[in-house]
């Protein structure tokens, strides 16, 4: 028996038109999975699915808005519809605003509540939701994994991202308190892990991280003197976590958040 076999699993992929959410779409699908790709603009729906299918055949797309119970409601019934089950949720949707974030000449009482808010609830509830309604068509089957994105923000104290961090920190606490509240109600098939990515350069952050010729911002170079393997991830670097998790090789791991960088959360910077 092959306990790393993903072929014939149903996953669904939040965030699937990003960076990381795209690579671990696209890994999946080179597995022999169906991936379903979610996301709340139509034409990157209809992008991703295009380019996905550059891949494989087994490729679908719903517009969906993962901070919407309703959203969230009309996609698991029409996925459950089409293809009768749900193996697998991704949450990888989130993000940070300007306003949550302090710039360099700014202290935490220059934040934006607003800005703070609507990144909470992205990352938060952006995964919440999608966990409660698509995970709810897992309880039938007594069957699936939910597998949160969590982050290094959420362990340590990262300066300046204090929306994000607040609310990569509670998506933690909800990954272990989730995989408790299903096993223990609804049996070992029900499994809830987070993959907790160092860091890696994505649409958002690489103008704080790489200047325009390449090299290293103030902030890109503390962040490599903090990590022992002196370097960014790379995407692909989180397939192995990634698929261990999907699979029935991590059948008995639930609860966990395993993290992805290069040594940075092991680091006490001495």
């Amino acid at each position: 028996m092959n306990l790393f076999n993903l072929e014939g699993k149903v996953v669904l992929v939040t965030g699937a038109g990003g960076v990381l959410g795209g690579s671990m779409a696209e890994y999946l699908l080179l597995q022999g999975a169906t991936v379903i790709i979610l996301h709340y603009k139509q034409k990157t729906v209809e992008e991703t699915v295009k380019h996905m299918r550059t891949i494989s055949n087994k490729v679908d797309g719903y517009l969906c808005n993962v901070v919407e119970e309703e959203s969230c409601r009309e996609v698991a019934e029409a996925v459950v519809e089409k293809y009768g089950k749900i193996d697998v949720l991704i949450n990888a949707a989130g993000g940070n605003m300007p306003g949550a974030t302090i710039g360099p000449d700014q202290s935490f009482f220059d934040i934006n509540m607003d800005d703070f808010k609507k990144v909470v609830d992205l990352n938060l509830f952006g995964s919440i939701i999608p966990s409660t309604i698509f995970g709810k068509e897992m309880v039938k089957h007594k069957s699936g994994v939910i597998i949160n994105i969590s982050s290094m923000a959420a362990e340590r104290a990262i300066t300046r991202v204090a929306g994000y961090s607040a609310s990569k920190a509670a998506i933690d606490n909800y990954t272990k308190w989730l995989a408790v509240e299903l096993a223990t109600k609804y049996g070992d098939g029900l499994r809830v892990n987070a993959i907790a990515p160092g860091f890696f350069i994505g649409n958002q952050n690489r103008a704080l991280l790489l200047n325009e010729d390449g090299s290293y911002t103030d902030r890109g170079n503390t962040i490599i003197k903090n990590t022992p393997m002196k370097r960014f991830g790379e995407a692909n670097e989180l397939h192995g976590a990634l698929h261990y998790l999907c699979s029935e090789a991590s059948k008995f791991v639930t609860g966990i958040v395993i993290p992805v960088d290069g040594g940075f959360s092991a680091f006490s910077g001495v």
